[in-house]
């Protein structure tokens, strides 16, 4: 088992080193085979120590060598397997595998074919190492590796301004809540000097009580970061715009992996957010409020991704709210329910694009039910899913969350309301893509089908939309679950009915047209309100008016600084005094040998004066 765990970042890793340096010289199908078949490799790996996990006694951990030590202070490299990163080995290898596959067909015509797949397969590395670190350390390396491979994959066409643009600012924004990350880890490791993750969560049990200043002030930190890497509000502006990459990107680092790195983070140290009630309360409340907010600026896009970027949003909103009440299982379960749906959406509408000769926006589409089945059906069955609609995998997740939000005492009445409110406008803008895309009037010609490496993994997605719902993920070990399960009652016959009255609104709306908004939508405070939503709340020019432009003017300011003014008067003194001597060098010897004597006699003449002084 541990040579099989170390195997599955190696291969990815290996993979990505190999195509980095030799990748222009290696012909495409080597390509093809070092980034998919890495990837699938790691997979069955992954495979493998499922079946052989019903054997372990336990978590399982790998010391590869001792990565640093200064005086009592010291950090292994060290790999551990338990049942939550085990759930995340197979999220990211399974997804991951039938990501890189439909990319052998989606981009194959790229002239840089080979840097694309090995920026993917570093990423997948990269994440491997987050979900395997022991330490906190190891994991915060994996945490910025994603980080960089996101920046270079968003910004993969990068001849593109626009492109350029989203990479720096996914960069960057997600750079704040990463210097606040990496304050909590300094605040963690100067109190119990390791960053081995259970030495730290079963430390912290001993050393701190439930509410004190310090497991506040740490939680908060680390949430911080997840808040930037998860795109939570306020730091969710980044995740709309990094729709510029490929679109297999979207749906490997922008829906699948990369944005549940933050779930993953608060999920492993559940133990100690235990400690920090205050900061639990603050993840449920940012949560509900980007689940709400996200579905809003999600049903006003005419961009296919951007729809699916707010959508992402939102879903990983209904993830915090989980981990804020303490539903631990219920949050880490849609964070899989949701690698399903919503890389299926992805792909279909990566298939839709590619096959509309890269057509986006969904006022230019209609009518493709026929014309396009495979992704017709991917998408019909992605957003039922994503509406949780009953008997799809989205609807066992997002239903056990808002079951056990209502039981939560004191503000679970409230954060169901917004909850509950945000799924219904869920299922309202699901089904609005549905039908705007594949009913109607056809818009755009499709130029072609999808072949079968694009077909085959939306196909696998489809039926894990559907069955995985059934799967049950062992949490026990590693997670302080619920014990009791959540009361079946009218509450659930209300959680399953928001998502089909959603469909049918969309459906009076979108479709037969029965229901007209118009009045509604084509008055100012509509039009303003739409506005407003596709802007995304006006998130973006609060923060240009607030951040961007104070600091543009402030860098402008110090390009004339008074201290540039004082070197420019040292350097114009030392020209002019250089200037001064170069005069003296006339080259006529006599003028040196009188100049040296007279300094000679000076100096004789000092020194005697200072011996009678």
């Amino acid at each position: 088992m541990e040579t099989l765990l170390t195997a599955v970042p190696l291969l990815p890793l290996a993979s990505a080193a190999l195509l980095l340096l030799y990748g222009r010289n290696l012909p495409k199908p080597l390509v093809t085979g070092l980034g998919v078949g890495s990837v699938g490799l790691a997979a069955l790996a992954v495979l493998s120590l499922v079946m052989q996990w019903q054997e372990a006694a336990g978590p399982v951990t790998v010391v590869l060598w001792q990565w640093l030590s200064v005086g009592s202070f010291s950090v292994d490299l060290a790999l551990r397997l338990d049942q939550l990163s085990l759930i995340w080995l197979c999220t990211i290898t399974g997804i991951g595998f039938l990501i890189h596959l439909y990319s052998s067909e989606y981009m194959d015509s790229d002239d840089n074919y080979s840097r694309y797949f090995a920026y993917l397969n570093l990423f997948v590395a990269s994440m491997l190492l987050l979900v395997l670190g022991d330490s906190l350390l190891l994991l915060f390396l994996g945490w910025e590796g994603v980080g960089l491979c996101s920046y270079l994959l968003i910004g993969f066409w990068y001849r593109d301004a626009a492109n350029g643009a989203a990479a720096r600012k996914a960069f960057i924004v997600t750079r704040a809540g990463d210097a606040a990350m990496a304050l909590g880890l300094f605040l963690l490791v100067a109190q119990f000097n390791t960053l081995n993750i259970q030495d730290i969560v079963e430390a912290a049990s001993v050393a701190w009580s439930a509410g004190d200043t310090l497991p506040t002030l740490a939680c908060g930190l680390i949430f911080a970061g997840a808040v930037g890497k998860s795109a939570q509000l306020p730091l969710q502006t980044w995740l709309p715009d990094a729709m510029a990459g490929p679109t297999p990107v979207s749906a490997l680092i922008h829906a699948a992996t990369m944005v549940t790195a933050g779930i993953y983070l608060v999920a492993r140290l559940s133990g100690l957010f235990l400690l920090a009630p205050d900061v639990l309360l603050v993840i449920a409340v940012i949560g509900v409020a980007t689940a709400l907010m996200a579905a809003c600026a999600a049903l006003a896009q005419h961009d296919i991704k951007r729809i699916l970027a707010y959508s992402t949003i939102s879903q990983l909103g209904y993830m915090f709210l989980a981990l804020g009440i303490q539903a631990w299982d219920a949050g880490v379960f849609h964070m899989m329910t949701h690698a399903f749906f919503k890389a299926l959406l992805f792909l279909a509408a990566g298939a839709v694009i590619e096959c509309l000769h890269h057509e986006q926006d969904i006022r230019n589409m209609g009518g493709l039910r026929n014309r396009l089945p495979v992704p017709f059906w991917s998408v019909l069955i992605g957003s039922a899913a994503l509406a949780a609609l009953p008997l799809t995998a989205g609807f066992a997740s997002k239903d056990l969350i808002l079951l056990r939000v209502w039981e939560v005492d004191g503000m679970g009445a409230w954060l169901w309301t917004v909850a509950a409110i945000a799924a219904l406008i869920t299922a309202l803008y699901s089904f609005k893509l549905v039908f705007v895309v594949f009913f109607g009037d056809i818009q755009t010609e499709p130029s072609h089908q999808p072949g079968w490496r694009m077909s085959v993994p939306l196909a696998l997605l489809c039926a894990l939309s559907i069955l995985g719902g059934w799967i049950v993920l062992p949490l026990s070990e590693v997670l302080p679950l619920q014990a009791e399960d959540p009361a079946h009652g009218a509450i659930a016959i209300v959680s399953a009915a928001i998502p089909i009255v959603g469909v049918a609104l969309a459906y009076l709306i979108f479709q037969t047209r029965q229901l007209d908004v118009s009045a509604v939508t084509e008055s100012g405070g509509g039009r303003w309100t739409a506005q407003y939503w596709l802007e995304g709340w006006g998130m973006d020019r609060l923060y240009d008016a607030v951040l961007v432009q104070p600091y543009a003017r402030l860098a402008q300011w110090w390009r004339g600084e008074p201290m540039d003014r004082v070197v420019a008067v040292v350097t114009g003194a030392a020209e002019f005094i250089h200037h001064q001597l170069s005069t003296t060098q006339s080259g006529r010897l006599g003028r040196y040998v009188a100049v040296l004597s007279a300094g000679l006699i000076l100096l004789l003449t000092l020194m005697l004066l200072r011996a009678f002084a």
